[in-house]
């Protein structure tokens, strides 16, 4: 979009207390304050040294919690949130937001119902939201597929005052939405994520989002694939995980991890593999070796190719087989090349700007 001459506004939020950094933490006997600041910190380094564009906002979901309390309240005030009692030893408070309600509070063509972004019906929805985070078997809910808003406190888990909600700490949902309504424009351009997010956490946040304000969050959205390892899927469970910064420790390049990624369109499923990662390398050396003696006059071309082919939907392995054919081109006859140092200096700016790959 900047290369384009867009201005672009960046928001990411980052989760820093949820039930799993919790149970990490207590696993671990690390502090949890200390676990997401050191996992914070390792992800923003792994993201700079991949040359990834830094966000201009990068919010917590703590520090956004005295947004997100009067958010809550004014969606019990318009009576699409309730409290829950509590059962089984669990404290009476938590809060839910009502799909039903907030599906029915508007005739506006842009108003939202359940299921708009995802597209899913009610059976896979509730298989989905009882493997993300969900809880469609908490008695008292009106809806199985009701998200948490607010968890009142409990014992031994850290909580925020808040204010008529009692003290407790924000759902996965809210968080996300209210930080976009404060940082971005109403409706912005485009909601970013795992193809995970899709259902329930997108489809959710733009609920909570027409609730509060009666304009969509997101004109679109952009859904990355998800990465396996050697065709089975990563999970944490199966201790298969690849992580960059193993890898930068081991000696291996950032530039050619990130090579790697962009030979896969970001909307597909991919698997990472030792031969994929071998080839990233491989193709990292030869686009250096071609742009040691680049053809005068072959640059502006190239960078029309890889222009052409990021505005068809960020076709990054298109752009990348630009630059695969231009090195191919001019290695085959490397001695009648005539090397500019212009199109040596625009070729590394071009892959640079376009595909964040340093050469």
């Amino acid at each position: 979009m900047a290369d384009s001459g867009q201005r672009v506004a960046y928001v990411q939020n980052v989760t820093d207390v949820d039930d799993p950094l919790l149970e990490r933490a207590t696993a671990t006997g690390v502090d949890w304050r200390e676990l997401a600041a050191s996992q914070i910190e390792l992800f923003q380094t792994d993201m700079d040294a991949l040359n990834v564009l830094a966000p201009n906002y990068y919010i917590g979901a703590v520090e956004a919690i005295p947004m997100i309390v009067p958010a809550i309240e004014k969606l019990i005030a318009d009576e699409l949130a309730y409290r829950v009692h509590g059962t089984g030893g669990e404290p009476d408070g938590d809060v839910y937001y009502d799909v039903e309600a907030a599906g029915k509070a508007s005739d506006s063509p842009d108003a939202w119902t359940l299921g708009d972004i995802s597209g899913l019906g009610e059976v896979e929805m509730l298989e989905l939201f009882a493997e993300r985070g969900g809880d469609p078997g908490r008695s008292g809910k009106r809806n199985p597929l009701d998200p948490l808003l607010w968890r009142v406190a409990r014992a031994g888990e850290p909580s925020w005052p808040g204010a008529s909600l009692g003290d407790g700490r924000p759902g996965w949902h809210i968080e996300c939405t209210v930080i976009a309504q404060k940082y971005l424009p109403e409706p912005f351009t485009v909601q970013g994520g795992g193809s995970d997010l899709v259902f329930p956490h997108h489809e959710m946040g733009a609920g909570h989002a027409y609730s509060l304000s009666g304009i969509p969050l997101a004109r679109h959205y952009a859904h990355a694939g998800m990465v396996g390892l050697d065709g089975e899927k990563m999970s944490k469970s199966k201790g298969n995980l690849v992580l960059v910064s193993k890898l930068r420790a081991a000696g291996e390049e950032p530039a050619a991890i990130r090579l790697a990624i962009l030979a896969n369109h970001y909307r597909s499923d991919w698997s990472w593999t030792d031969e994929g990662f071998a080839q990233a390398k491989e193709r990292l050396n030869t686009w250096r070796a071609a742009r040691d003696i680049a053809p005068e006059g072959t640059a502006a071309e190239l960078l029309t190719r890889m222009r052409a082919e990021l505005a068809n939907d960020l076709n990054a392995p298109g752009a990348v087989a630009a630059v695969d054919a231009w090195a191919a081109a001019a290695l085959s006859n490397p001695s009648t090349a005539n090397p500019s140092a212009l199109d040596s200096a625009l070729v590394s700016d071009a892959i640079n700007g376009l595909l964040g790959v340093e050469l």
